[in-house]
């Protein structure tokens, strides 16, 4: 099956139409197209810009944008190259790490926002972290709610039940995988269809790099949030808090009880977001 552009952008705005407080779309031009940006909360607030996951997009923080935006101006970026409202407009999306960072800072700029809070989930929380190694002048406070690539290895398992989806990916093999990883949580539908569709995105492939050194990690002085997912089944929560707590100086690391990798950020949300502006009030 093959992309359908309509049940995607329809899936997208629906997923949108959920979050329960005015939402801004911005098209911000960058050296690598156009970037979609999700604004909510007062202007004058502090930024804080949210990565998605992997196979997510910026409409999937329905669940916690209310929290964040009563404090936060909430800055929900989809990334050129992967699944969402972004677009290359004819020019080369990111191939590289420095590339990457690149079009982050660009976006940064386009928003006029000299320093911001920065949030990951998943893949994003790689981005956020080495981000904050690469331009800790940016980034005032940095929270990661279950990084992958941060600080442990992928379990085999996961990856094998990821392959089906990622050498052949539908909506079916999508969603076959995150019932496997939410270990048959009630997910919700919007959310699933969104990310089923995603997985046939005509996407390039992320840009990736190595996980951070134990030195590069110890000289960070940004205050850190990890939040581990207790069932993820995409590394081991507990090897994640404990790498976390003896590498990370400034780090506060609450894992997050009864909810998977995939199930962050909308499943067991108030923990998150009661976790997050606490965090972000400090």
């Amino acid at each position: 099956m093959g992309f359908d552009r309509s049940a995607f952008l329809s899936a997208y705005d629906t997923l949108l139409d959920r979050w329960p407080v005015p939402v801004e779309t911005l098209d911000l031009d960058t050296p690598w197209g156009t970037t979609r940006v999700n604004a909510a909360g007062p202007p004058d607030a502090p930024p804080l810009l949210l990565l998605h996951g992997g196979g997510a997009t910026a409409a999937s923080w329905w669940a916690n944008a209310a929290a964040l935006a009563r404090t936060s101006r909430v800055l929900a970026v989809d990334r050129i190259g992967e699944a969402g409202r972004s677009t290359a407009d004819g020019r080369t999306p990111p191939r590289t790490v420095d590339d990457l960072h690149g079009w982050l800072d660009a976006v940064l700029d386009a928003l006029g926002a000299d320093r911001v809070d920065l949030c990951g989930h998943s893949y994003g929380g790689w981005i956020a972290l080495t981000h904050a190694l690469r331009r800790p002048e940016r980034v005032a406070r940095l929270a990661l709610l279950d990084p992958t690539g941060c600080l442990t290895r992928y379990r085999p398992s996961y990856l094998l039940h990821a392959a089906p989806m990622l050498a052949r990916p539908d909506e079916r093999r999508a969603r076959a995988f995150l019932a496997w990883e939410t270990g048959g949580a009630a997910l919700d539908p919007d959310w699933t269809r969104l990310y089923g569709l995603a997985a046939t995105f005509p996407a390039t492939r992320p840009v990736t790099g190595p996980r951070p050194t134990a030195a590069a990690l110890a000289a960070l002085e940004t205050p850190c949030l990890l939040l581990p997912a207790a069932d993820s089944r995409t590394h081991h929560a507990r090897t994640l808090a404990a790498r976390a707590a003896a590498l990370l100086p400034r780090a506060r690391v609450r894992t997050l009880e009864g909810v998977s990798h995939h199930g962050l950020p909308y499943l067991r949300a108030d923990a998150l977001n009661t976790e997050l502006t606490a965090f972000l009030a400090r």
